[in-house]
Order: C-alpha cells, then sequence, then structure tokens
C-alpha cells in the first residue's frame, strides 16, 4: 500500500498526539512509523502512513481539524525505495559542546558521499562538572566502494580539532 509523510509543528500540550493518531484513523491509514518529540518548546515530528492513494483528501480533510487546534500538519506523497547500496553503519560521537561539531562531521561525511539516514543530537551535563556535552548518533550509509575504515579515517582527522571521542559500528538494523 502506498504512504506518506506527515509532517507537524505546533505549541506542545497533551492530546496533540491523540488527536493525529484519531486523523489518521478517519482517513482509514495506518500509522507505520514516527519520530515525535519535544523541542525547542514545539512539539515537531513525523510520521509515516499507510494510507491508499484515494483517501489522502480524505485525509487532508481530517488534519484540517488538527490543524485548528494549533498544529500544522503537511502530507508529502512517501517515496518507496528499495534496499540502498553500500554499507551501514552507525556513528556515535561525544564531545564537549561547543559551535560547528555539527558543519565539521557532515562536511567531512557530505565529502564521502555518505548519506545520513537517520541523525540525533543532545546535549547532557557533564557527570563530574557539569560541563555541556555534545551528544551525536546517526545512521550512515556509504556509497559503494567507501569502506567502514575510509570514514573512520576521515573523521579521526577532525576529532581532535573538534574534540570529539567518535566510534563507528556496523548499524544494527530491525
Amino acid at each position: 500500500m502506498p504512504s506518506v509523510v506527515l509532517s507537524v509543528i505546533g505549541s506542545d500540550r497533551p492530546g496533540l498526539t491523540e488527536a493525529l493518531a484519531a486523523a489518521v484513523l478517519a482517513a482509514g491509514g495506518n500509522w507505520l512509523e514516527s519520530h515525535l518529540s519535544r523541542l525547542g518548546g514545539l512539539y515537531v515530528g513525523s510520521v509515516l502512513v499507510a494510507l491508499a492513494p484515494d483517501r489522502v483528501e480524505a485525509l487532508r480533510d481530517a488534519v484540517r481539524a488538527v490543524d485548528a487546534k494549533g498544529l500544522e500538519v503537511r502530507i508529502a506523497a512517501a517515496v518507496e525505495a528499495d534496499g540502498a547500496p553500500g554499507e551501514a553503519l552507525h556513528l556515535s560521537l561525544v564531545g564537549q559542546d561547543r559551535p560547528g561539531i555539527v558543519r565539521q562531521v557532515t562536511a567531512v561525511l557530505s565529502g564521502l558521499d555518505v548519506n545520513i539516514e537517520a541523525f540525533d543530537t543532545k546535549i547532557t551535563a557533564e557527570p563530574h562538572s557539569g560541563a555541556p556535552l555534545f551528544h551525536m548518533d546517526a545512521d550512515l550509509r556509504l556509497p559503494p566502494g567507501l569502506s567502514a575504515a575510509g570514514v573512520q579515517a576521515a573523521l579521526e582527522a577532525i576529532s581532535a580539532e573538534i574534540m570529539v571521542d567518535l566510534t563507528l559500528t556496523p548499524a544494527q538494523r530491525g
């Protein structure tokens, strides 16, 4: 069955996920996968919904009621993709927080033509000093011909400059 992706953003308050789930169900959709969170005081995220093509307008209508409650919802057709070629890796990184870490790491990955399939960051307090620690977790897909060792070497070349520890492991899928 074809799928759509809902992108959502709005003021956070109780009941938003339920309102969104009710809209999906009312349109005959099946909630498959989602990433929803409170970010910067807002409710933000994305939802993958299995939905028959002739029910997209019904979903748009159902979502209007959620929009009226202050949640912006956009609907886009999902792209069906076969398994991507190339090795899948997981990158974990931690270091003292400072501006530019994301830019430098993503520049290295982009320069190697590595696709970032999932990307999560957060700041925590260092246990002893309370200093802010930056954490990054990313699922990567390497282009054919690029080895994990090549990615590791490229990231290690900048790790001392940006003062981070990083690990690169085979991705755990499923």
